[in-house]
């Protein structure tokens, strides 16, 4: 096992002093938060409980919804279940769908002028407005959630892919062709994996896209175990705790995977020596 440098040993603390740091400011920040919010509901008591509950009450759900043991308990853990489900299975595939399209709109400029135009112009759109053509066509099911999902997942990721193409250094093109690769063999082993680190910030804008287009779709399916169907059994009893608490899961479920993915990036940049090392 190689050993440190001294160098590299004041930055390796550095970082780590760093991480630390900012994960007690955000622990400050949640605090401050909450102490408003109790503030706010249980102390001052500026609006009914009905209205805008306080944390106690969104605490009770949430601990009642993913780990009670009563009829009624454990719905929300249900529900990330199916929505993480369903969210996966669309993220992955239009992951695969957002690379095959992204890397033929780079190899073919055709292409790239035409079908990249308008899917930036289909991307402006916001997903819940696809949701009723999805119902339409699909019917009032998972496949219509999945639509949505998919399609606003591939388009940041064909978009992405594209673009990464185009901007890899003319340098690696001409060493490429210099040492004798091809067209195909330019592509998969020079331009695409210096293409990655754009390619994974296309991947997390694919995430939050979908992750958002997921929640709008599942508000419509009605019998389906899902956090949007949670966020509607919420609207329709006047239950704002209910409300609360579910929108509470789906940042931190959206945060998490954020970070994973950010992490991910991180790396990968600091390994092409696009960052330095804090």
């Amino acid at each position: 096992m190689t050993a440190l440098s001294p160098d590299m040993q004041p930055t390796r603390a550095a970082r780590g002093q760093s991480h630390w740091q900012t994960l007690v400011t955000q622990l400050v920040g949640l605090i401050v938060i909450l102490g408003a919010w109790w503030l706010v509901t249980d102390v001052l008591k500026l609006y009914p409980p009905y209205v805008f509950p306080g944390p106690k009450a969104v605490w009770t759900e949430i601990s009642y919804g993913l780990w009670g043991t009563g009829p009624q308990d454990g719905k929300l853990l249900s529900a990330i279940g199916g929505s993480l489900r369903r969210v996966l299975t669309g993220y992955v595939i239009a992951v695969l769908l957002g690379v095959v399209v992204g890397l033929l709109m780079g190899a073919w400029r055709p292409l790239r002028t035409t079908l990249g135009a308008y899917l930036t112009g289909i991307q402006s759109v916001p997903s819940i407005a696809f949701v009723p053509f999805a119902i339409l066509f699909l019917g009032l099911n998972e496949r219509a959630v999945l639509f949505v999902v998919i399609l606003e997942g591939f388009i940041p990721v064909a978009l992405a892919v594209s673009g990464a193409l185009l901007n890899v250094p003319p340098a690696l093109r001409v060493a490429g062709r210099t040492l004798g690769a091809g067209s195909l063999g330019l592509m998969l082993r020079v331009l695409l994996p210096a293409s990655v680190p754009s390619i994974l910030t296309g991947l997390r804008t694919a995430w939050s896209f979908s992750w958002r287009a997921l929640v709008g779709g599942e508000l419509l399916i009605a019998g389906a175990a899902s956090l949007g169907e949670q966020l509607e059994i919420g609207r329709n009893t006047a239950n704002v705790a209910l409300v609360l608490a579910t929108i509470i899961i789906i940042g931190v479920i959206g945060g998490l995977f954020d970070s994973l993915l950010r992490a991910a990036e991180g790396r990968v940049r600091r390994d092409y020596g696009l960052e330095v090392p804090q």
